[in-house]
């Protein structure tokens, strides 16, 4: 187990050496990060909105920290691929920080990203966020820095402030963060187009994008993404709408007609059990079946 963390987190750090960007869908439990990993993607993102929607929360930071490690732990034992997850805001000041990195890394996670919000925070494309002061959040982030045993575990400064102290100060804050000793910056919802364009070239380090269709950030082609340089996207919304979308559709369907729908895309029930790893495990069944007499 320990080894393969390792491996995941190294072949993480080679891929953004070797590769232009890395996309990664987001996922919120094992099936939708099993799609993922199967649909041929370099990683997956746990989204922290998705994993409160599982919760039965808004994103509003309600979960705790051991519950989004939790969750963090299960999506990354059933993977081969790296897995980075949302850490909020550290879950409190620089201590809180420090043992969220821990427990992050304890887990298998190949890293994750800490932003400057008020605790609790909010998702960040809702209005009415608030930030705490540069000093505090830099404090934070070489805590997080420092706090890590494993030199490959990506430390990613998320900084929430363009939309309340504008983009000139966002970019203050990513440069700070990196400055620091983050290993990357994540300028949360630049509101232009341009702005998502000028963030790799004004920030002096690697850049993540989250896109988010119909949040503060324009639509963009991820093709021009990767030419302005940024080195990871995430898409976190992506299968948790779709999932809604397709489950209220079926639903009204049984309700309306009484009789079970179709599977989307006719799916069988052999290959929705492929999803879910039984081939995997059956191999195990077979490769340990008793074969004495009488059984």
């Amino acid at each position: 187990m320990r080894e393969t963390i390792v491996n995941q987190r190294a072949a993480l750090r080679n891929l953004l050496k070797t590769q232009d960007m890395l996309v990664m869908p987001g996922a919120y439990d094992c099936v939708l990060a099993r799609l993922v990993e199967r649909a041929g993607f370099p990683g997956v993102y746990m989204t922290g909105g998705g994993t409160s929607g599982g919760y039965g929360f808004p994103d509003y930071g309600l979960v705790t920290m051991t519950e989004m490690v939790q969750n963090a732990s299960r999506i990354a034992g059933i993977l081969k691929v790296p897995l980075i997850a949302d850490a909020d805001t550290g879950f409190g000041n620089e201590l809180n920080v420090i043992r969220t990195v821990r427990e992050f890394e304890r887990v298998g996670v190949a890293g994750i990203h800490i932003e400057d919000q008020v605790f609790p925070k909010k998702c960040g494309h809702l209005a009415g966020k608030e930030v705490i002061a540069l000093d505090d959040y830099i404090v934070k982030i070489r805590a997080a820095v420092e706090a890590k045993d494993d030199p490959d575990f990506l430390i990613i400064a998320r900084t929430d402030c363009r939309s309340v102290l504008g983009f000139e100060e966002a970019v203050r804050r990513a440069n700070a963060a990196l400055d620091a000793g983050a290993d990357m910056a994540f300028l949360e919802a630049p509101e232009t187009l341009e702005e998502i364009m000028s963030v790799p070239k004004l920030v002096k380090g690697p850049c993540l994008l989250n896109v988010v269709r119909g949040g503060k950030s324009p639509d963009v082609d991820l093709k021009d993404v990767r030419q302005a340089g940024y080195k990871i996207a995430i898409v976190p919304t992506l299968l948790t709408f779709s999932v809604i979308g397709v489950c209220e559709q079926v639903l009204e369907e049984l309700k309306r007609t009484d009789r079970h729908p179709r599977f989307p895309n006719d799916q069988t029930m052999a290959q929705f059990n492929t999803r879910r790893g039984f081939e995997e495990w059956d191999t195990l069944r077979k490769r340990y079946q008793r074969t004495e007499p009488g059984r």
